[in-house]
């Protein structure tokens, strides 16, 4: 495969924008696991922004790296071994490590818990049972590692069946034209509003089957895509029209947004409409920014392997920075702005510190994400997901 840039520097700016998402989670009406002491309820409307297609966009160019993981891979058995290994050994450190910090500040600040941390993570944070409403022990914001692994899983499996040649021509033929605009927006409306009715994910990998059905299929089709050259030109040729959709998509979910702010609710009607526009979003946004990206940003960078390498570890610790860091500013009093500032920049340096640290101890490189570094190893990072 050759290496498209592009696609790195969008999957570069979707974590990016993951983090800043969180970061404005503080100072928004919807639950969190911190709180400011005062929330704004217009912050909910460039949250709008991105808050229906950021989580599918990131499955999609998963899927696209999984397809270069895939090729050169000496096996299909490799390939599995390989993502178990690069996904479930910092699943288990973020679950034992990272997220432990998240549950108790959410219990001290939310359900008035009195428990020192360490009391609370040695005791109490691998009981297997809820505390004040929380399931603990808890994976939070790594669920999209779980569902990522999961879906490696599925992917391998369907790359031991027979497949003829077809089914990949197939799809670079049916998608190859202005069919990769309109199609999956159908099947989202289907999948997430006819049939179904998408309000929210659980983040519980056995009672989240409408979120897979919007996951999973976005993670096949950024595999796909990796080799189908006709609806890359495709997602190019239509990227404005595409844009043009994003933006009626958006001005429908973000009026509703700031009529409506915060935790108040619109009429059932509107919702309905809204659920329909969130739908039209989502895949709009993505085949823009992929066709965008793929046009305007496919060359390379000093920083681009440096950063695609650190997305990961960025993305396992950034929560926790974000927790811990709002806790501390709560009883402050200073202005939201400046407590958004302080965390932009805590959470900045908090997982460069991570990232660099870990990636330099070779003992930590697993645990975070990153390949064992060979002994007479280059200085160039790898991309890890």
């Amino acid at each position: 495969m050759a290496r498209h840039y592009g696609m790195d520097w969008l999957r570069i700016g979707a974590f990016a924008l993951l983090i800043l998402y969180h970061i404005a989670m503080v100072f928004v009406p919807w639950p969190y696991h911190v709180k400011a002491v005062r929330t704004v309820d217009w912050v909910t409307v460039p949250m709008a922004l991105t808050s229906p297609w950021r989580l599918t966009l990131l499955f999609l160019v998963s899927g696209y790296a999984s397809r270069a993981i895939v090729t050169r891979s000496p096996g299909l058995w490799r390939f599995v071994r390989s993502r178990t290994s690069r996904l479930l050994v910092p699943l288990a450190f973020g679950v034992v490590v990272i997220v432990p910090p998240q549950a108790w500040v959410e219990l001290v600040t939310q359900h008035g818990y009195t428990g020192g941390y360490l009391h609370f993570w040695a005791t109490e944070f691998f009981d297997f049972d809820t505390l004040a409403g929380i399931a603990l022990p808890t994976w939070n914001h790594l669920w999209f590692v779980g569902y990522l692994w999961l879906y490696t899983l599925a992917l391998a499996l369907l790359l031991s069946l027979p497949r003829p040649k077809a089914v990949q021509a197939g799809f670079d033929r049916l998608f190859g034209g202005v069919a990769v605009l309109w199609l999956p927006i159908l099947y989202l409306l289907l999948a997430q509003v006819f049939v179904f009715r998408r309000w929210a994910d659980t983040h519980d990998v056995l009672h989240d089957g409408i979120a897979h059905l919007g996951f999973f299929p976005a993670f096949l089709f950024g595999f796909l895509l990796a080799a189908a050259p006709n609806t890359m030109a495709a997602l190019v040729r239509w990227r404005w029209v595409s844009l043009a959709l994003a933006a009626v998509g958006y001005a429908i979910v973000g009026g509703v947004a700031w009529v409506w702010p915060g935790v108040s609710s619109p009429p059932s009607w509107i919702a309905e409409q809204t659920l329909w526009a969130r739908q039209l979003q989502c895949w709009a946004t993505i085949a823009a920014l992929i066709g965008i990206a793929e046009a305007h940003l496919n060359r390379d960078h000093p920083w681009r392997a440096t950063l695609a390498e650190g997305v990961f570890p960025f993305y396992l610790v950034h929560q926790t920075i974000i927790v811990l860091v709002g806790y501390w500013l709560r009883p402050t009093g200073w202005p939201l702005w400046s407590q958004f500032l302080i965390l932009v920049a805590a959470t900045c340096v908090g997982c460069g510190a991570f990232y660099r640290i870990g990636r330099e101890v070779a003992p930590l490189r697993p645990l975070i994400g990153l390949r064992p570094r060979p002994r007479f190893a280059s200085t160039t990072p790898h991309t890890t997901l």
